[in-house]
Order: structure tokens, then sequence, then C-alpha cells
């Protein structure tokens, strides 16, 4: 195998490989990481990139984030529980979105102190030492009170002036905001923040949600791939059969062809099949943060998850929408660009600044405690914008702007939220409408091959009936879990939709589904454990 270097930049090293499996080295200035054909990949760079000793245990704790209403246990899969709550311990897209919200967290605290007196300590040293006949002693002499003129008093003056000076004071600074600016400031500063949090809640929703699709894709698709070796199986052996049955004269030619094609296109279906599977599986690899999860892949069951919440309500209050996080956080977002337009408009007002400063002076350090060598300075500042070339009339411009851009984006939030939870709901009822139509097809096919291999067994029927009938059961099997897996990505659906669950009763799911009273549902979407205030 010959590796060619295709790529030089920077602190690494790009390999190509002309072999079908090559070796890629990624070398950089902290050493170099290597991985050969049958390791994991994305596990090496991820655990070379970010440490052995990674945590992500704290992606929520660390900045105090809520823990999300478990919607995903409604699909009673103790498997999915685990490989949820994994992601959400080591997404890399939640990191980045919690990096995010401690950026407008630190954000909001700068807009906050602006509100605050400035207050810093000094503590000073002023010393100078210049030739009498310079400086003040050259104006004096100008003036006739050079050394001469001391020296008729008996008054002799040195040649040279020296003194050193000590203080220690507190500096005071302090504007006050009278048309609040910054006070708008810090609003705006702090919706962002909230928006910030939402903008996690909605990654925090994406990812759980894409979570979900994936695991119900990797157990379809394993579903698939067995229900796929039964029918090469059944059709192998038919195969052969009608082969014997041509070999006799009893036979036609036609129906053997017909078999064979069949079967090969049964057989050519597996390898895209476990392409498939092995893409979705690496997906989720991603999901988990790349890191190994061992057994956790191993552990998925061979059935679909399927969902025990209550039936979808057939209406959607405006509170349900609100929930979701999108809208919440182009709601955050419309509120700060209204704070921030009012701070833009305050600062076109005068502005008034008081500073001062108190402490202790005195040119000897063994009088700095001396109340009597004691100081104070106050000043005031009453400043009015008068020329500046149109920069605040066009931050206003630029304030109002963002305000109409916030308040159109907040109403396509809306709108879409919306649309999504109707197709959501419609997508529902018509996988729910198709799941029984299935349902009693495939109990059908199920009867019926059980009908023909008691018959065959009996003898009083006939083999490649048995086998048509065995094929035309695991057809409606696999179309049985194709129904199956819509159904559950549309439950998925409109749990994205709602921006979570719809019942947060959940000791009562089961019972509320099977009641035939029609109760009101109870919506909890993306908010934390115990806290469903509004």
């Amino acid at each position: 195998m010959s590796v060619q270097p295709i790529l030089r930049a920077a602190g690494g090293l790009v390999l190509r490989s002309k072999g079908a499996i090559g070796v890629v080295v990624l070398a950089t200035g902290a050493g170099a990481i290597g991985m050969s054909a049958g390791c994991s990949v994305l596990s090496s760079l991820t655990t070379g990139w970010l440490g052995q000793d990674r945590d992500d245990s704290g992606i929520r704790e660390s900045v105090g984030l809520d823990k999300p209403f478990p919607w995903w246990e409604s699909f009673d899969d103790p498997v999915l529980n685990r490989v949820v709550e994994a992601t959400l311990e080591s997404n890399f897209d939640l990191a980045t979105a919690v990096a995010r919200v401690e950026q407008a967290r630190a954000r909001a605290r700068v807009a906050t102190a602006a509100r605050l007196p400035m207050i810093r300590a000094s503590l000073g040293a002023v010393g100078f030492d210049v030739p009498t006949n310079a400086g003040l002693g050259a104006q004096l002499e100008q003036l006739g009170l050079g050394p001469d003129a001391f020296a008729a008093f008996g008054v002799s003056l040195p040649d040279r002036l020296d003194q050193t000076t000590y203080s220690a004071g507190v500096d005071v600074a302090y504007e006050v905001d009278f048309w609040g600016r910054d006070r708008n400031a810090a609003l705006s500063a702090g919706a962002q923040r909230e928006a910030s949090e939402a903008d996690y809640r909605a990654a925090r929703m994406g990812v759980v949600t894409e979570t979900v699709a994936t695991y119900v894709e990797i157990v379809d698709l394993r579903r698939q791939r067995g229900f796929a070796g039964e029918t090469v199986e059944i059709l192998s052996e038919w195969t052969t059969l009608a082969e014997e049955r041509y070999d006799r004269g009893v036979g036609d030619i036609q129906d053997v062809y017909a078999l064979r094609r069949n079967l090969a296109d049964a057989e050519a279906s597996l390898p895209g099949v476990n392409e498939r599977l092995a893409d979705a599986e690496g997906r989720l690899k991603v999901l988990l943060g790349g890191r190994e999860q061992p057994g956790l892949l191993g552990t998925l069951p061979d059935t679909m998850p399927i969902s025990t919440m209550a039936h979808a309500p057939t209406g959607v209050p405006a509170e349900a929408l609100a929930q979701r996080p999108d809208v919440a956080a182009a709601r955050q977002r419309l509120a700060g660009a209204r704070f921030a337009l009012g701070a833009r408009r305050a600062a076109l007002l005068p502005s008034l600044s008081l500073s001062g400063t108190i402490g202790l002076q005195s040119p000897d350090t063994a009088d700095w405690f001396d109340p009597d060598q004691w100081f104070q300075n106050l000043s005031s500042n009453l400043l009015a914008p008068v020329f500046q070339g149109g920069r605040l009339r066009g931050d206003v411009a630029l304030a109002e702007a963002q305000l109409d851009e916030a308040t159109a984006t907040y109403g396509h939030a809306v709108a879409r939220a919306a649309v999504e939870v109707e197709a959501a709901l419609a997508r529902l009822e018509s996988n729910r409408h198709r799941m029984a139509l299935v349902t009693s097809f495939a109990e059908e096919a199920r009867a019926e091959a059980t009908l023909q291999e008691q018959r065959y067994a009996s003898g009083i029927g006939d083999y490649m009936t048995f086998l048509a009938a065995s094929q035309m059961n695991v057809g409606a099997k696999a179309a049985h879990a194709a129904a199956e897996r819509d159904l559950a990505y549309a439950r998925l659906a409109l749990h994205r939709a709602l921006g979570g669950a719809w019942s947060s009763n959940a000791e009562g799911l089961d019972a509320a589904a099977n009641s035939d009273v029609d109760e009101p549902p109870v919506f909890a979407g993306e908010r934390a454990e115990g806290d469903r205030g509004a």
C-alpha cells in the first residue's frame, strides 16, 4: 500500500492511500494519532483530541440548566431511555449550546454592571527633583524673587528642589441613569440570555428527537435484515423445489426463472440493508459524543418502541405552542430588541456622571493613617450629544430595523409551530389508520401460513403452497414492521412539534389512553421537572 501526501497545512499533514483501506494519520504539534483498519476512528479521534479523562457528566449542571421532562420514556423502552440519557450527557451539539448560554450570561453580567457605581482602590507615589532656577523658580526670578531676594531676608535656597508624596485612596465613578439607557441595555442582555437558554432547550429537543429517530431506524433496519434473511431462505427452498419439478417434467421453466429473479433480488437487498444499518449506527455514535458505549448498541431490541402516551389532543391551545423552545427564543429576542431600542433612544439625551476620590496623602509613609492627612475631590459632568456625524441616529435606526426583524421572526416561529402541529396531528392519524389496516392484513397472512403449515403436516397440503403462504407471511410482517416504524416517526414528529409531551401524569397515561372519557390534555414541554409554572 502506497501513501501520498496531498495536503500540507500549518500544524498537520493529511495522507491519502491508494489502497481500498488505508491508514489515516493526523500529525499535530502535540503528537500523532494513527488508526488502522478495524479500529474505531471516531472514538480514537475524540479520545485523542479531548483527552482520555474527558468528563461530560456536567453538561447541564455546569451552568445550572434545567432537566427536561422525560417524554421519551412514554415509548416504554429501557434501552432507548439509556441511549437518550447517554446522549444528553455527552453530545457535542449540547456542549456547544451550553457554551453559548455561558457567553450570553456573561454578557448579561457585563450589561448589568454598567448600572452600578465603579469603585477602585488606588495607591501611589509622586516625586519630583528639579533645579531651583528652572520651572517655577525661573518664573519667580523674572519677578525679582530670585535667590538674592530671599538672601536679603537671611533665607538660603538650595540648588535643587525635591519631594515625594505618598497617597492611598478610593476612586468612585457613577453615571446617573436618568433616561433608562443602562437599565434597558441590561434588560436586553437578560432577554438575550433567556433566548440562549431557549436555544439550548431547542438543541436538546433536536438532539433527543434525532436520537430516538436514529434508534427507531436501527431497530427497523435490523428487523428488515431478519425479514430479508427469511425471504432468502424461503425463496431458496422454493427455487430448488421448482427446479426439481422442472427436471421431472412437471414444472414450468417460467416459474423457475421468476423464482430465481426473486431470489436474486432478495439476496441483493441484504448488502444495502447492512450499509444503511452501519450508517445509522455511526450516526448514533456521533450523537453519543463519539464515544464507544460498551454493549449499548448490542442490547437494542428487535421490537419497535411504541408510545404509551395518551391519545393526541384534537385541539392545541396557544400555551402549548408557547412551550416550544424555538418560539420561546424568538419571543425573548423580540423583547430584547425592544429594550435595545429604548437604550439607543436614551443615548440621544444628556448624561450626568459623578466622580470623586477620598483618601490620605502625606510626604511620609509614617503619616498615612493620620486623620489630618485626608483629602477629597469631587467632580460632575453633564454631557449632551451635539454632533457625532449621525452615529446615534444611525444606532436608533438600526435598533428599529432589528426590532422589525425580531417581530417578523417571532410571527414566523408561531405560524410555523401551528402548521407543524397540525401536520404532525394529521400524519399521526393517517399512520394510525394505516397501522390498523396493516395489522389486519398481517393477522390474516399469519393465519393463512399457519393453516397451510397444518395442511402440509397432515399430508393434505402442497409444500409449494405452504412456501407461498410463508413468503406472504414474511412480507406481511415486513409491512407491519414498516407501519410500526412510520407510526413511531409520526409520534416523534408530534412530540417535536409540541416541544415535548402533552401529559405530565406518567402514572395515568395508560388509563387515559384506554378510558372512554375524553380528558383534556395537560401539556408538559421542554421545562424542568417540578417547574411547571407559567
